[in-house]
């Protein structure tokens, strides 16, 4: 997925802020579900983050063009673990590593994810 760096995504420091990156994580990774998952997947399950983990590497600013790469490590029954490239041409910027637990639509409750559904993320 390809973002564009805007005015409202930097800082005082004159770069984007870290809360800019959180999004991007988030978004690809939404995206990615939309994207892969089944529709009756998608209607059952939606997602919460647990855990949260940013490296920064390097700043990104106005106008950069980032590339937002995305992919599951290990894929429980109950958890995922989500792992994030940031990347502005061949630098990277930031890497991410997301914990999301599946939740049931009608009661918000934990669920467990199917062996078909972990299999279509799984690496």
């Amino acid at each position: 997925m390809t973002v564009s760096v805007h005015d409202a995504d930097i800082d005082e420091q004159n770069h984007v802020n870290n809360t800019v990156y959180l999004r991007w994580v988030q978004d690809v990774a939404v995206a990615h579900w939309k994207a892969l998952a089944s529709k009756e997947a998608k209607a059952a399950i939606g997602w919460v983050v647990v855990r949260h983990e940013i490296d920064y590497k390097s700043p990104a600013g106005l106008g950069d063009e980032i590339v937002l790469r995305t992919w599951v490590g290990e894929a429980s029954r109950l958890k995922f673990e989500r792992f994030t490239e940031i990347r502005r041409r061949s630098q990277i910027l930031a890497r991410a590593r997301t914990l999301w637990v599946a939740i049931d639509w009608n009661t918000r409750k934990p669920t467990r994810v199917s062996a078909e559904v972990r299999a279509r993320f799984s690496t």
